[in-house]
């Protein structure tokens, strides 16, 4: 079978590649072609478009990049059409898949959704739109099922999380080299530059207040290291790795964490965590106004309460990460407490199985349900 599969960011790349290695022990004889990074390519993997080209932030970020995005959605119709794939697999990436899946549906191509846009956040009537293009819905979040069945009479299929797999065969197969001597505090300020410039400068302050220990930068693989030693060379309880968040998070005792993926990751490897948010002034104020969830980090989302502090915009400052990542490192009672909500969020991100098996599966399925 040919499969054309569109990831836009790091996590998507990452679960693309646990996908496409699952595909492959179905189905021996697979095309695949994909919009995704190293980690799928190195799986195997014709890569078309490294996300790094992709990945644009925020409102203001998106208008600025208009041209470029409308210039990757025609080159990406038209490399679909040239492959002519048995079955387009969208990840996440929903700005341009969700497109790609409405043209795709246009064109009578087959299309499977892994891993939903987090439509019961904002921009709800999406869901429309999607039951009509998309044939198949995979979500690995456990409360999605209820709510795309109750509020969209729309009966989609929960796989699990991949990041428990993941994470699970690091811990047992990892790299094991000791980054310092002193007690590590982790900084994952996010993948794409706009972010981190954001973030960052206000993380190296709280690492002043804390000569006790060392404060190491996950180093986001698209991104140069002469980027990030801009900020971190001014501060010398400070350093930086490259390609090893997962070794770091091993090690680390505390983390400040930007929002998204990164802040399940860091539960799952069990660091007391503080989350931080900071966008540019007009992209959060039309967030704020559209977003309709109490949290913004899965952690507490999935949860469905307050398990990591949260600091968002203003209340993002050195003074209230100081406090949080103190209580994180000193307070043994609210330590146990995050660690025992941790516990308990993987065994409901586990109760699908094994999320990128059970999703490789779902798609045979479809595909030999289809040709019959």
């Amino acid at each position: 079978m040919k499969y054309y599969i569109i990831a836009g960011e790091a996590s998507g790349d990452l679960h693309g590649s646990n996908l496409i290695k699952e595909l492959k022990k179905l189905d021996a004889a697979a095309t695949i072609r994909c919009w995704g990074g190293d980690k799928m390519q190195e799986v195997g993997g014709e890569l078309v478009k490294h996300y790094r080209d992709l990945a644009f932030m925020g409102f203001t970020e998106v208008l600025m990049n208009l041209r470029t995005i409308f210039r990757n959605l025609k080159f990406c119709k038209k490399d679909i059409l040239q492959f002519q794939p048995d079955i387009l697999i969208l990840i996440d990436y929903p700005g341009f898949n969700l497109r790609i899946a409405k043209w795709a549906k246009q064109k009578g191509l087959k299309v499977i959704y892994y891993i939903s846009p987090q439509v019961w956040a904002w921009k709800e009537n999406r869901v429309k739109a999607m039951k009509k293009c998309i044939d198949k819905m995979l979500v690995i979040l456990p409360f999605e099922k209820k709510y795309f069945h109750d509020k969209w009479n729309w009966d989609v299929e929960y796989v699990g999380h991949p990041l428990v797999e993941e994470i699970e065969r690091y811990k047992v197969q990892g790299t094991r080299n000791k980054f310092a001597d002193k007690p590590i505090v982790a900084l994952l300020p996010g993948s794409r530059k706009q972010e981190i410039i954001k973030k960052l400068p206000v993380m190296l302050q709280v690492s002043k207040h804390f000569p006790g220990y060392q404060f190491i930068v996950a180093q986001a693989p698209s991104i140069a290291d002469s980027f990030y030693q801009v900020f971190t060379s001014r501060f010398p309880n400070v350093s930086i790795v490259n390609g090893k968040t997962y070794e770091l998070l091993m090690q680390a005792k505390a983390a400040m964490v930007t929002s998204g993926t990164a802040t399940l990751e860091t539960a799952l490897f069990e660091v007391p965590e503080v989350v931080c948010y900071k966008g540019s002034p007009i992209s959060y104020q039309i967030g704020k106004r559209l977003i309709k969830v109490k949290f913004i980090s899965l952690v507490n989302l999935i949860m469905d309460k307050l398990v990591v502090k949260e600091l968002i915009q203003n209340n993002l400052t050195v003074e209230n990460l100081k406090q949080e990542l103190q209580e994180l490192i000193t307070n043994d009672a609210r330590i146990a407490g995050v660690k025992k909500d941790y516990a308990a969020l993987k065994q409901l991100l586990s109760e699908g199985g094994n999320a990128s098996a059970q999703a490789a599966r779902s798609i045979i399925d479809f595909l030999t349900t289809e040709a019959v």
